[in-house]
């Protein structure tokens, strides 16, 4: 039989596979035997092209934040960076709730995965063009990964139950609608994440005036 002109296997088409199993069943479910089976081939093949399931779940992770827009960085031209950060912070959020189970992954930081890595340097590089001190500029990128992860971990309204007899009024006097609020999960955590966004970047006005 004449061999395949491409393998098999590559990085990619492994991370793919590793990040729908993730997507599907969590973390805690994903075992490279499993991705072994969902890709049909051995276990040890996929060592030809990742050392240790570490770097498979580092490379999951890394193929979110590839997801995530960062056009409005420049490097030329770029919006304000207010409107800059808005726009990021939009889509990484997007990026995040799409594989929720990835999250834990993204907070451990960028640490050697290459795509994490070309945001943060990209975010960096567009607040010091912009006026902001390097040290500012560093606290300015952790503060909107620190808002963007957080938020993207888990629903708030999603949170309660939409059984009204859990919240008795004797024990929970303003909370008599709380079990309306899984119905409108979407828009209440969509709400809170724009009027925690726009919070923030009026604060880092404020900041930035200073500077000048």
């Amino acid at each position: 039989m004449a061999r395949p002109r491409q393998p098999l296997l590559s990085r990619e088409r492994i991370a793919t596979a590793a990040l729908g199993l993730v997507d599907a069943e969590g973390l805690q479910a994903f075992s490279t035997r499993r991705l072994a089976g969902a890709l049909g081939v051995s276990g040890p093949s996929l060592y030809n092209h990742f050392q240790a399931k570490g770097e498979i779940l580092d490379a999951v992770a890394d193929a979110v934040i590839a997801e995530v827009d960062l056009s409005m960085f420049g490097p030329d031209p770029a919006p304000p960076w207010r409107t800059a950060l808005h726009d990021w912070a939009r889509s990484y959020r997007a990026a995040l709730t799409a594989h929720p189970h990835v999250v834990p992954l993204l907070a451990q930081g960028p640490r050697r995965r290459p795509a994490a890595l070309r945001m943060a340097d990209a975010v960096f590089g567009a607040m010091v063009r912009a006026g902001w001190p390097p040290a500012q500029a560093t606290r300015v990128g952790a503060l909107l990964r620190y808002f963007v992860t957080g938020s993207a971990l888990g629903s708030f309204a999603g949170g309660f139950v939409a059984d009204p007899g859990a919240y008795d009024p004797a024990a929970y006097p303003h909370l008599g609608r709380a079990h309306l609020l899984p119905a409108h999960q979407q828009q209440v955590d969509e709400g809170a994440f724009a009027m925690g966004l726009g919070a923030l970047l009026d604060g880092l006005e404020l900041q930035f005036q200073r500077l000048s």
